[in-house]
């Protein structure tokens, strides 16, 4: 059995795949499985996924993508990501290692974007803020790097599949009672959400939806228009 099954969500992602793939080919530790869950690419991403060797699931919404992926995997442990992300060389070995000595059943990491962008750069840090302020009060778990015990995935009965936005940070909340932890290789990712919605409209949901969920309740209906589907 593998030790690690790497679940990747994906919809029309020939543009990001291949960089990210690389990035854990170039791992220094390889004890690793991935599993694609493709909601029907019309590009080249199943093609590139089986260039590498990937397993591949079908996927949908981010929650039913990577609750899909989990199904099919074999590792004790998961790490579920976006297909736009990218890693470098000891972040398997140094978070996974980190992880399995504290027992705990989720973790996340540090986001960082791949941008040269001042703006960019500020905006993460305020995510990035935000996140370990909260840690002990409401966990946030980045999707594009988010570790979990296999045993706890299944306990807390994954992603809720009714969550619209946000799903995985409602993850973290629903498992925070098996532990948490910030581990401590950084994960990077694009700012394409960014470019294509705009800095001030993402940040105006999120800032919107964290206090939402911090006083109310999941987000579990749409209120903005914001594409999940993966």
């Amino acid at each position: 059995m593998v030790k690690l099954s790497c679940i990747i969500i994906a919809l029309n992602e020939e543009k990001y795949l291949s960089k990210l793939l690389e990035s854990l080919k170039n791992q220094s530790f390889q004890d690793f499985e991935i599993i694609v869950a493709d909601y029907n690419s019309k590009d080249k991403t199943r093609e590139i996924a089986r260039k590498y060797g990937c397993k591949i699931v079908d996927g949908g919404r981010a929650s039913v993508a990577r609750n899909n992926g989990a199904k099919k995997a074999k590792g004790d442990y998961l790490l579920f990501l976006d297909a736009d992300g990218w890693f470098p060389e000891n972040f398997l070995k140094e978070n996974l290692k980190e992880f399995k000595k504290s027992k705990k059943g989720v973790g996340t990491i540090i986001v960082k974007p791949l941008s040269d962008k001042l703006i960019d750069k500020f905006l993460y840090k305020l995510y990035n803020f935000w996140v370990i302020a909260m840690l002990k009060i409401s966990p946030h778990a980045s999707g594009c790097a988010i570790f979990a015990r296999k045993d706890v995935f299944d306990k807390v009965k994954g992603f809720d599949e009714s969550i619209v936005f946000a799903e995985d940070h409602a993850f973290a909340r629903k498992a925070k009672k098996y532990g948490f932890i910030m581990l401590p290789v950084e994960a990077y990712t694009s700012t394409r959400r960014l470019e294509k919605e705009g800095r001030l409209s993402i940040a105006r949901k999120f800032i919107y939806c964290g206090i939402r969920r911090l006083v109310y309740k999941e987000v579990d209906k749409e209120l903005f228009k914001y594409d999940d589907v993966r």
